[in-house]
């Protein structure tokens, strides 16, 4: 389940989506998730999931890989389907005792499955195709007419890099915990619930000592290599707006208006 995570993975390539400006995969992905929270007919979820699926294919990311993120948070997913389907009130389908399954129910539950998957392909995606540099220098660009007002830019899209850049490692590290305590005779997936989670117990001990350490290397890191923070700073590849990012901007807003003309047609 750990090596599932995709979050702060990054995948090289060529593709649209590798060339597009960091600024523009950030600011895109924050509208898509807008939007998916914001539809609510199924015409709009098809086009949504459409675009979802085109976005997979033209990344250059295997499929595979892209929906690697869904299977750790499939519990969530099944019990946030569950609690839709026999706690919303409507027209009853079938009921077995006091639990009563409702269409309303059944309805709500795919949308928001469906919801909560393209959410995470589309936070999939952006790292996936975003290397850690790149999105550093995308965050502070964005948060640059802030500072204005005292807001550490460059601190803050450190900070955020820093972040991303060590979920991979640290998930690394927990297997690596895992598989030398499984071999000592630890036991991580037999018994219930509340026995697994203690029996992951022994592992959080490790993992915090490690990740400190590795805290205290990269501190060193870039304490020996002069860095000071943003003030006299250069960057040897610098980002810019293309007309590909134009064109990509152009795209969006045109399906965007379809996605939503859409439904002011079928009301």
């Amino acid at each position: 389940m750990i090596g599932n995570i995709t979050l702060g993975q990054f995948i090289p390539g060529e593709s649209i989506l590798h060339r597009l400006d960091p600024r523009t995969k950030i600011i895109w992905t924050a509208v898509l998730m807008v939007a998916i929270f914001l539809i609510d007919t199924w015409p709009e979820y098809i086009m949504m999931g459409a675009l979802t699926l085109i976005l997979i294919l033209i990344s250059g990311v295997p499929i595979k890989q892209s929906l690697k993120g869904i299977k750790p948070l499939m519990f969530i997913l099944a019990l946030t389907a569950i609690l839709n389907i026999f706690f919303i009130g409507g027209t009853p389908l079938f009921q077995v005792g006091p639990v009563k399954v409702t269409y309303e129910g059944v309805i709500t539950a795919l949308k928001l499955f469906f919801r909560l998957v393209m959410l995470i392909i589309a936070a999939s995606l952006m790292t996936l195709t975003t290397t850690p540099m790149a999105m550093t220098d995308g965050i502070e660009k964005l948060l640059k007419p802030f500072e204005k007002i005292g807001v550490p830019a460059h601190e803050i899209a450190m900070m955020m890099s820093i972040a991303l850049r060590f979920i991979p490692t640290l998930l690394e590290e927990t297997e690596r915990i895992m598989k030398a305590q499984a071999s000592r005779g630890a036991d991580f997936d037999t018994g219930n619930i509340f026995s697994r989670v203690k029996s992951f117990i022994p592992v959080l001990v490790p993992l915090f000592v490690s990740a400190f350490k590795r805290a205290d290397e990269l501190a060193e890191a870039m304490e020996s290599r002069c860095y000071r923070g943003s003030k006299g700073r250069t960057r040897l590849k610098t980002i810019h707006y293309t007309s590909l990012d134009l064109n990509t901007t152009i795209i969006g807003v045109l399906f965007l208006c379809l996605v939503f003309g859409a439904r002011a047609l079928i009301r």
